[in-house]
């Protein structure tokens, strides 16, 4: 990396999604300037986060959990409008109100120490020194695919969510959805609709909620994740500790068979999946059938990894910030071996309303680190 022509900023803030927007307001309302106190860098083509690669059938009156922005709520939306089309629209609309300068398309490589107290972001419109950086990078580009035995040799097409185009691709085919998360539950009900047959795969049994979710339950399960990454833990999602909220479409598919999972598979073969003997009991629902060991195995078109995602950190290695755990440990937003390091959209504050407070956050502990910024 060529370091002639750093451009000297005080923060950087790494990713224009939720979390990242919201940090980039709180900048701006407490004095700081874009491009020249502050920069705002995002890999994505457009406005919008992850949510501008949802499927098309995800449509903004079926998203759940959406919370507006600070300083700008997102109204009149058209719930029957794809939920990609209306966010990022709103994100769009929400960059230009508040003037907050996002560069894009920008992939940024590496963060590192420069010897003398300050960082180096090496990124692709060149490299930037800051005093402090907020990483807001999400999942989405961090798709996690398991490895069973036998994958490599499946002769049908494997997809994960991150390329789930929606349900008109499985029309007529034999689809196992592998994975117990909302997604997951949302792929299933769709393609179950047109496809010649659908089996659900989780690695531990779904637990489905009834009635609603209050505050001191949704404090409790953000709390169980905040511990984690206390710990040095890898984050697990809040909605992994809530359970599935049951839905009226949900309890139909339910009643229909559709939610019947299975355990999983001990290993997929080239034509679909098998489960040894003993696994399974009870007579199958089609397409699963019994094998003459007395096993079971499905015949397959398509296997959909509805398997999550992970934290896209690995711009942060060099820094060294993992614990043995695998996780990188926070307080708050800080990083526990850097200071200077925020993690936003991190662990518990991955939904949009915990994006938006720790946006916030991280902002009033940087204000205490730097002061107040240099007046225009």
């Amino acid at each position: 990396m060529n370091y002639d022509g750093v451009r000297d900023v005080r923060v950087v803030v790494v990713g224009a999604g939720q979390a990242g927007l919201s940090a980039a307001f709180h900048l701006r309302r407490t004095g700081h300037t874009p491009d020249r106190d502050f920069v705002l860098l995002d890999h994505a083509p457009r406005p919008g986060g992850a949510w501008q690669f949802r499927w098309p059938t995800l449509t903004y009156g079926r998203v759940h959990g959406m919370h507006a922005l600070p300083g700008m709520e997102l109204t009149g939306a058209d719930p029957d409008r794809p939920s990609a089309e209306v966010i990022g629209g709103y994100f769009d609309s929400y960059e230009h109100a508040f003037d907050l300068r996002v560069h894009r398309p920008v992939h940024v490589s590496a963060v590192r120490d420069d010897g003398a107290g300050r960082l180096l972001v090496e990124t692709s419109e060149g490299v930037y020194r800051t005093q402090t950086l907020i990483s807001a990078t999400g999942t989405w580009d961090r798709p996690f695919w398991p490895r069973y035995p036998g994958q490599a040799d499946f002769r049908g097409r494997q997809l994960h969510t991150a390329d789930y185009p929606g349900p008109d691709l499985f029309a007529g085919q034999r689809v196992m959805v592998v994975g117990g998360g909302t997604s997951a539950v949302q792929h299933l009900l769709e393609i179950s609709e047109v496809a010649a047959g659908t089996v659900w795969v989780t690695r531990r049994p779904p637990v489905f909620r009834d009635g609603p979710f209050d505050q001191e339950q949704g404090r409790a399960a953000v709390a169980l994740v905040a511990d984690r990454v206390r710990r040095g833990l890898p984050p697990r999602s809040v909605v992994s500790v809530t359970g599935l909220p049951m839905t009226e479409a949900m309890a139909r598919a339910r009643a229909a068979g559709i939610l019947d999972r299975m355990p999983v598979f001990d290993r997929i073969t080239p034509g679909g999946a098998r489960w040894a003997p003993g696994r399974i009991t009870g007579t199958p629902r089609p397409p699963m059938r019994v094998t003459e060991d007395g096993g079971r195995a499905v015949d397959l078109d398509v296997i959909l990894w509805a398997t999550g995602f992970r934290a896209a950190v690995d711009h942060l290695a060099p820094l060294k910030l993992r614990e043995p755990g695998g996780g990188i440990a926070v307080e708050g937003t800080r990083a526990v071996r850097d200071p200077r390091i925020h993690l936003v959209g991190y662990g518990p504050s991955a939904s949009t309303v915990g994006a938006n407070r720790a946006g916030r956050a991280a902002v009033h502990d940087i204000g205490q680190l730097l002061g107040a910024p240099v007046p225009a």
